[in-house]
C-alpha cells in the first residue's frame, strides 16, 4: 500500500502500519519470552523496513503489554507503576525480590518522575484506554508492504516539526472546528497504538501525536515525533492530498528548505 501522504512530505522513513491478526508473520522481529525490551526499539525498525510481532508472552514490557493492547499488564508491574513513574518505590527495593531487580532497573528506587507523586501517577494510569485486543498477534510493519487483504488498525508517521505540521493541517481539512489532533503524555507504545486504538472507536476520531515519553527518545532520531491516526482517518487523510495545500507554493517552500538542510548536514558530515 503506497501513501500519498509520504509521497507529498518527502518523509525519511516508511508510514508504519499497525495490524491486528491471528497470523504470525513469517520472519518477523519478535521479543524472546520474558525478555526485556522496547516497543518502540521495534516501531523504529519496522519504520525501516522490517517487520516485527508481538503476543501476549512477547511484549517487552509491562508498559509495552499495556501498550500494545494485552491487557493491563500493570498489575504485574513489581513495585507498583504508580511508584516507578513517579518518586519510586524504596520500601519494596529495600525487599529480597526488590534487591535482586533494583540492579538492572534502579529507577524501581528513585523512579522517573514524570509525575509528582504515586497518587497523581495512578491517576494517570486509571485514565488509560487499556483494553484487550481480539487476536493472537500486533504486528508492526512498513505500509508499502501492507497487502490488498489486510486492514491496518492504525498508520504511524515519523515526522520533523515541518511534517508533523503539515500532518495536523491535512487532519483537519475535513473537519472545521472539531479538535482533530491530541498530544496526550503516555509511554510511547501508549501514544503509538493503544490511545489512537481507542480513538479509532470513536465517531471522530483524532490523531495523536507521541513520542515525547523521554524514556523512549532513545530510540528514535531526535528531531523526529510520532503522528499516529485511526484507519479510517488515515483514508480520509489520504483522500484529501490531491487540491490540498500540499500541492501549493507555501508547502513547495518548506519542502525546498528541508532539502537544503539535508544538504548542508551532509557536507558537514
Amino acid at each position: 500500500m503506497q501513501s500519498k501522504i509520504a509521497a507529498a512530505m518527502k518523509l525519511k522513513y516508511s508510514p508504519v502500519a499497525i495490524l491486528l491478526t491471528n497470523e504470525k508473520p513469517e520472519g518477523a522481529l519478535q521479543f524472546k519470552e520474558g525478555r526485556w525490551g522496547c516497543v518502540v526499539a521495534m516501531f523504529t525498525a519496522a519504520a525501516k523496513g522490517r517487520t516485527a510481532v508481538f503476543d501476549r508472552k512477547t511484549f517487552g514490557c509491562p508498559g509495552g503489554g499495556v501498550g500494545l493492547g494485552f491487557g493491563n499488564q500493570y498489575v504485574n508491574f513489581p513495585g507498583g507503576i504508580e511508584y516507578f513513574i513517579s518518586t519510586g518505590n524504596k520500601d519494596f527495593c529495600r525487599s529480597e525480590m526488590g534487591k535482586n531487580l533494583v540492579r538492572n532497573l534502579p529507577a524501581l528506587e528513585e523512579g522517573e518522575r514524570y509525575f509528582k507523586s504515586p497518587e497523581i501517577a495512578k491517576k494517570f494510569v486509571d485514565a488509560l484506554p487499556i483494553t484487550d485486543v481480539p487476536t493472537t498477534y500486533v504486528v508492526f510493519k512498513p505500509l508499502a508492504e501492507v497487502t490488498p487483504g489486510e486492514t491496518p488498525a492504525v498508520i504511524v508517521f515519523l515526522a520533523n516539526p515541518d511534517q508533523l505540521s503539515a500532518l495536523t493541517v491535512l487532519a483537519n481539512y475535513e473537519s472545521g472546528g472539531r479538535l482533530n489532533v491530541i498530544a496526550p503524555f503516555g509511554a510511547g507504545c501508549h501514544t503509538i497504538f493503544l490511545i489512537p486504538y481507542a480513538e479509532g472507536k470513536s465517531e471522530h476520531p483524532r490523531a495523536v501525536i507521541g513520542l515525547t515519553d523521554i524514556s523512549a527518545r532513545k530510540h528514535v532520531d531526535k528531531d523526529l515525533l510520532s503522528f499516529a491516526v485511526p484507519y479510517k482517518m488515515f483514508l480520509q487523510m489520504e483522500s484529501n492530498v490531491e487540491g490540498s495545500f500540499l500541492e501549493q507554493e507555501n508547502w513547495m517552500q518548506v519542502l525546498e528548505r528541508n532539502k537544503q538542510v539535508a544538504r548542508v548536514s551532509k557536507e558537514v558530515t
